[in-house]
């Protein structure tokens, strides 16, 4: 889906991942892997709906679906990975899982790792694009149709939610993100400590009193050197290696309970390196190493 983005091209992003062989990537790294095939996405997109969000109506359609699937998949002991597709989708994956844990009276964390906050809502959004307003549902605020999917709110608590990686952040959403009191650790924080010190305090706040906690990716917290494949570039992300590391601690941990991979654009990328870059970090997040 690309409904919820500002630039078309992110519906492609799942097959590109899949040509860069990313089943293979993961059976090969020893892993038992299904692939569930695509969320059906309505042929429809109105321009209207709750608010001024844009094609609000279609949206919710798709984040309902995916929060059954993915509530599905979390209470079979499965861990799900979602490919995107922009991050929209994730008021449905996140919530799915939230869901799936506090149907066992157990509490998740959330580690939001992306380039800016998506912390809007539909009061203060200037563009009306969904992709910006998700961390914002899923902490309980904006529209309440979108915040309560799944049937409650907020998904995970504010000490627990921790953004990573954050360098283009709105005036407004700023305010918002403040009042919320979720962590965030942002490029400074990155630049001083070093990725490794940065995930080891994200990783101690997702999942303080949590069963565990979800990874919501979003590849536009990568430098465009290294990702160009995304719609909205910022440069100053993280490297290569720093990417690598983040998603290998987030394995080492052993309380990942989902990830998502979004925001992959193939019509602004190079060779499909972004989408191979993707598959890469999906299997670092799933466990590969190096030796």
């Amino acid at each position: 889906m690309d409904m919820g983005a500002s630039k078309p091209g992110a519906a492609q992003a799942p097959s590109a991942i899949r040509r860069a062989k990313l089943l293979d990537i993961l059976g090969a790294a020893g892993l038992s892997v299904e692939d569930c095939g695509d969320i059906e996405i309505p042929d429809s997109h109105p321009a209207a709906g709750p608010s001024k969000s844009k094609n609000a109506h279609a949206v919710l359609k798709i984040c309902r679906d995916l929060e059954k699937r993915v509530r599905g998949l979390v209470k079979a002991g499965r861990l799900p990975v979602v490919l995107g597709g922009d991050h929209s989708l994730a008021m449905g994956s996140v919530a799915g899982a939230a869901r799936a844990l506090r149907d066992q009276g157990k509490k998740m964390g959330v580690v939001w790792v992306d380039a800016h906050a998506d912390m809007n809502t539909p009061r203060t959004t200037p563009s009306g694009n969904l992709h910006g307003m998700p961390a914002a549902h899923l902490l309980g605020l904006g529209d309440r149709a979108f915040a309560r999917v799944g049937g409650f709110s907020p998904k995970a608590a504010a000490e627990n939610f921790c953004f990573v990686g954050l360098r283009d952040v709105d005036h407004e959403e700023a305010l918002t993100l403040r009042k919320s009191q979720a962590r965030v650790l942002a490029m400074p924080a990155i630049d001083r400590y070093g990725m490794g010190a940065v995930m080891e305090r994200a990783l101690a706040a997702a999942t303080q009193d949590t069963a565990g906690f979800y990874l919501s990716f979003d590849i536009d917290a990568v430098d465009p050197q290294n990702a160009p494949g995304t719609g909205t570039k910022k440069r100053g992300g993280l490297t290569y290696r720093e990417a690598h590391l983040l998603m290998e601690m987030a394995a080492e941990s052993g309380k990942l309970v989902g990830l998502d991979l979004v925001e992959v654009n193939p019509l602004e990328d190079e060779h499909n390196s972004t989408a191979i870059l993707s598959a890469e970090i999906i299997a670092s997040a799933l466990g590969k190493r190096i030796y």
